[in-house]
């Protein structure tokens, strides 16, 4: 099973389809976009618009009669993915936020499945092999997820293509050292970095105490973990109206170099990282909005603005990617 056909699950799914692997699940709800392409080698520009899974299947198919492709058109979630799961022998985590990352973990702890893990960020990336043969799951290392938008997405912090061609490789390397019952990266984290094109590895072992893969868990059913939800936002056409008649203070929470490819006009440069440090700037008695790329960290930041008393603070729905595409469709866009 193959859980998103993004970045990370394009080039596994070639690699296993190639490879002959007899039948893959293919999971995920979206449609092709233009931003996809540069990293999701799977789609070509003729395939925007289209379901993922209805291209993904047509290409593999096409690479390899042979193989056996099942679709599943839906987002998985804590009422699903065990019946969706219990079908595969493993599952190749291809998720692009935590919230699905840590039910993937749960999943396969509670059915007995390996999880080869994956994650990309700029030009870095991860992968281990989670659940298999007595080995660690993720929560024996991360218990919880992290608050949502505290940690910027690939879609937040951007993506260098090749790194998910490279992580996705990977996954499916370890994929078929499983289906092949050799020896694989359990309890063994490797870190790559392309910056510096260097590998690493950091051992991790199996928590005694681990809530949900000990004898001690505490975690005993699945769970869905909320990515972003706050109610405080604002759509771009209303930001537009707000920025004309000059009734709001705009605030851009994302990084320098971020800043630099594109910004709305009028906004002010706080990363998020920084907020805390740079509070003083900002009056308690204003209406603030707050942009990010696609809207978690702006959401982690209205938060922290409201528990120190900022009580006019909203969010943009969409960060400045739904901005680009509803008011200013000439804007560079990463």
């Amino acid at each position: 099973m193959i859980v998103g056909l993004g970045g990370l699950g394009c080039p596994a799914a070639l690699y296993l389809a190639a490879a002959g692997v007899g039948c893959l699940g293919l999971l995920d709800f979206d449609v092709v976009d233009k931003t996809n392409i540069h990293r999701q080698i799977l789609y070509t520009e003729q395939d925007i618009g289209k379901k993922k899974i209805e291209a993904a299947k047509e290409k593999l198919l096409k690479m390899n009669s042979n193989i056996n492709v099942k679709v599943h058109e839906v987002w998985l979630s804590s009422k699903n993915a065990l019946d969706i799961i219990k079908d595969y022998d493993l599952v190749v985590d291809g998720a692009d936020n935590f919230s699905t990352k840590y039910l993937i973990n749960d999943a396969c702890v509670f059915l007995g499945k390996p999880c080869v893990y994956g994650s990309v960020y700029r030009l870095e990336g991860r992968v281990t092999v989670l659940n298999y043969k007595g080995g660690p799951c993720f929560r024996c290392v991360f218990p919880e997820p992290p608050h949502p938008g505290l940690i910027p997405t690939c879609a937040d912090g951007g993506v260098l293509g090749v790194a998910p061609g490279i992580i996705g490789s990977l996954q499916a390397c370890e994929a078929i050292k499983i289906i092949l019952n050799r020896e694989a990266l359990i309890g063994r984290l490797l870190l790559f970095d392309g910056f510096e094109m260097q590998f690493k590895e950091l051992k991790f072992n199996k928590n005694p105490n681990c809530i949900i893969c000990s004898e001690n868990r505490i975690i005993t059913e699945l769970k869905d973990y909320e990515e972003c939800a706050m109610e405080d936002q604002v759509e771009p056409e209303e930001l537009k109206e707000l920025l004309e008649k000059k009734q709001t203070i705009l605030i851009d929470v994302r990084e320098q170099d971020e800043w630099e490819i594109c910004h709305i006009e009028g906004a002010k440069l706080i990363p998020l990282g920084e907020l805390e440090e740079r509070v003083s700037e900002l009056k308690k008695d204003e209406q603030i909005i707050l942009y990010c790329h696609h809207g978690g960290r702006s959401q982690r930041a209205a938060e922290l603005l409201k528990e120190r008393g900022f009580k006019k603070v909203k969010s943009l729905s969409g960060g400045i990617a739904a901005w680009a595409e509803q008011i200013e469709p000439e804007m560079a866009r990463y």
